[in-house]
């Protein structure tokens, strides 16, 4: 019998910070293909980032017209300055096109995408353990005490937001990067493989 073909998935991930997720979603993304959705936002452009490829940078009232029509699959503002979302049609233009679309979001966000598109498969990265998660907050070397401080309290309550619900498709500890990846890549696999057989 043959293979059926890929079908499309979106993937959410979240963790705290300093978990290594972002190192994960690439790798997963190397070896698997796809791309990552890009992000809509209010705040300025920077130097050297591309409109239309690190994010779409939109006007405030642009942004509101998008949340009033529904064209966001989750948004939020972020430490009340700027406003961030993901847009729904380029996700679901990459999904008729069977394509492996990934989203790097926190638990709010993952709630909201959960409710709009049911069929998204969500991985939470997990730290080995609180000390492990510490260690490596403090290792970056990018902030003080009391930034280290707030960011582990942050990240407990993610932890425990993402744990205390049924939300995740699956859970994953990141102890070694590669045994994660290969993790990652293992359930996104066999996620496809499914809804294939299923479409």
């Amino acid at each position: 019998m043959a293979t059926p073909p890929d079908a499309g998935l979106l993937l959410v991930v979240s963790g705290p910070s300093g978990v290594g997720k972002t190192t994960i979603v690439h790798q997963v993304r190397e070896r698997l293909g796809g791309r990552f959705s890009v992000s809509a936002t209010t705040r300025p452009r920077s130097d050297g980032e591309v409109d239309g490829e690190d994010y779409l940078f939109v006007s405030p009232e642009r942004f509101d017209e998008m949340v009033r029509t529904d064209a966001f699959l989750e948004h939020a503002e972020v430490f009340g300055r700027h406003a961030y979302g993901t847009p729904r049609e380029p996700v679901d233009k990459a999904l008729a096109e069977g394509e492996l679309i990934m989203l790097d979001i926190d638990v709010q966000g993952a709630m909201q995408v959960r409710d709009r598109m049911p069929s998204a498969f969500m991985l939470f990265i997990l730290p080995p353990s609180d000390d492990e998660l510490r260690r490596r907050l403090e290792s970056r070397g990018r902030e003080d005490e009391e930034a280290i401080n707030r960011r582990f309290a942050e990240a407990r309550r993610e932890i425990d937001l993402a744990t205390g619900r049924d939300l995740y498709d699956a859970f994953i500890t990141n102890d070694r990067l590669d045994r994660a990846v290969d993790e990652a890549c293992r359930l996104v696999s066999a996620r496809r493989t499914i809804a294939a057989v299923e479409g």
